[in-house]
């Protein structure tokens, strides 16, 4: 199991990197076909399609938005046609609602809006992040935010756990670990601009605003890997999927990365500008 999981592990990161450094339409499009299949397992996970196949359009609509969604933000690269598209797709899932009535019901609509918005959107953060400039150095802060963050958690939170961080909803997890979590993050995070990022933007001092962006991602993440661990309870099911040999589905790997995302954005966009 160890050796499927660590195997797994290593393919995900080259693809990542290859992905990341390619950047532009490449990245556009391995995010899109990863936004695809997470939406499904969502739309399994929230029980959307019911056994009978009602809310399979609902499933169907989703997957329209998602590359209407992907093809104005790599065509457009402007912002009010993707907010129109996250507006429109909305309409789209009322328009099947209403002609659907009453076999479709409002809970599925309201769970297939969220998945939509939940995993596709948050995912285009990690393109949105890469095409900032110096994007390549601050897409990295999502991954340490979210991987590296976790492997800090889990080691140190085995070694020295004691202290349950949320005993229903993930026994396993201690406060121990979370604070590990955050310091190994915001350690990496200084690292990767000390070394890597202010050699590169001689303007400004970097190392302190990527090491604080580390700290906050790493939160950011452990609750989004906590959230999707709740969901997960709510429908008493193990994993998402079964795409990845020893991980489970793609919201199982990616679950505090696409929350970690848009925030990652956000803060560089932030404080990026207010360094200037």
């Amino acid at each position: 199991m160890f050796k499927t999981r660590l195997l797994s592990s290593i393919i995900l990161v080259i693809i990542a990197l290859a992905a990341i450094i390619s950047g532009s339409w490449y990245l556009a499009a391995v995010l899109w076909g990863i936004s695809l299949v997470a939406y499904r397992e969502l739309c399994q996970a929230c029980r959307i399609i019911e056994p009978a196949g009602k809310g399979k359009s609902l499933e169907g609509m989703g997957f329209v938005f998602i590359t209407l969604y992907y093809l104005a933000m790599v065509g457009s690269r402007n912002p009010l046609y993707m907010i129109m598209v996250v507006l429109l797709s909305l309409i789209g899932f009322l328009f099947v609602y209403v002609f659907a009535f009453p076999q479709i019901h409002a809970r599925q609509v309201m769970s297939a809006y969220f998945c939509f918005v939940y995993a596709p959107v948050m995912f285009s953060f990690i393109y949105l992040t890469r095409e900032l400039e110096y994007g390549l150095y601050f897409v990295g802060m999502i991954f340490i935010s979210s991987w590296i963050s976790d492997t800090f958690a889990y080691i140190f939170g085995m070694l020295l756990g004691k202290h349950r961080l949320a005993p229903i909803l993930s026994p396993k997890k201690s406060v121990e670990g979370s604070v590990a979590g955050i310091i190994g993050s915001a350690l990496c995070g200084g690292l990767l601009g000390f070394f890597l990022v202010e050699p590169v933007i001689h303007e400004q001092e970097v190392t302190f605003i990527f090491a604080l962006i580390g700290g906050i991602g790493s939160i950011i993440s452990q609750i989004g890997d906590l959230a999707a661990s709740a969901i997960k309870r709510n429908y008493e099911i193990k994993d998402y999927g079964k795409l990845i040999p020893g991980h489970g589905g793609i919201m199982d790997r990616f679950d505090s990365v696409i929350v970690t995302a848009p925030m990652i954005y956000f803060l560089f966009r932030i404080m990026i500008s207010a360094v200037r």
